[in-house]
């Protein structure tokens, strides 16, 4: 799964993704569920990319419960298309969650050491994302996400059964398009990362509390 990770720069979001002009955010380092974070999404009408605030833990439109949105935080790219609800937004309300980092803990009996995953010595690179529309009651309207796993590559493997589907560049183009609907063909670029682009390291347990938000979050322990 991908429960927790970081953006520590969102100064360079425009440059790697093709956006037009964001608005300057802190550094994140310590992300989590229910949390906001930032999407690039495509509108169907205009070619351009722009990046938005969605609320991470997808609401389906359908919801009557906003809560449901803390259990729906991931969408396995094999059956995204099944489920009620994810397989609408697959189609059609597809995005890109920038990171520079995720985060996942190895089992060891009872202790759980925390590791940071980046790719390319902690460039920035693009999870594949959908996301939804949920209307409240009093008419509000609340934007969501969640961000789609693959079956592990060799490196994440060694921590966990799964991992975020991380984007090539070159498929940033065909994900974001909203008028692109094969659904066979969105599944092709959801294939485990290269492994041997990535690194992970252990850090401290600093990133088991989601109020601790600052660069120690990330700060190596020991290299692997």
């Amino acid at each position: 799964m991908c429960g927790r990770f970081r953006l520590s720069r969102a100064d360079q979001l425009a440059n790697k993704f093709g956006i037009d002009q964001f608005d300057e955010m802190p550094a994140r380092y310590n992300i989590a569920p229910t949390q906001d974070v930032v999407a690039v999404r495509q509108w169907p009408d205009r070619p351009n990319r722009h990046a938005s605030i969605l609320r991470w833990g997808l609401i389906p439109y359908w919801a009557k419960d906003p809560n449901i949105g803390s259990k729906l935080i991931n969408a396995r790219a094999e059956t995204a298309a099944e489920k009620p609800a994810f397989r609408e937004a697959l189609l059609r309300r597809r995005c890109i969650v920038p990171c520079d980092g995720f985060y996942e803990w190895k089992k060891e009996g009872k202790l759980k050491r925390p590791f940071c995953i980046t790719v390319d010595d902690g460039a920035l690179f693009g999870m594949a994302g959908l996301w939804e529309r949920w209307k409240a009651p009093d008419g509000k309207l609340v934007e969501s996400c969640a961000i789609v796993t693959t079956t592990p590559n060799d490196l994440v493997a060694e921590l966990h059964d799964r991992m975020p589907a991380i984007l090539s560049e070159e498929a940033y183009e065909l994900w974001l398009d909203p008028g692109f609907k094969d659904v066979a063909t969105l599944s092709e670029v959801l294939s485990p990362f290269d492994a041997r682009r990535m690194r992970k390291y252990e850090v401290s347990d600093r990133v088991n509390r989601v109020e601790n938000d600052d660069p120690a979050c990330a700060e190596a322990v020991s290299l692997f």
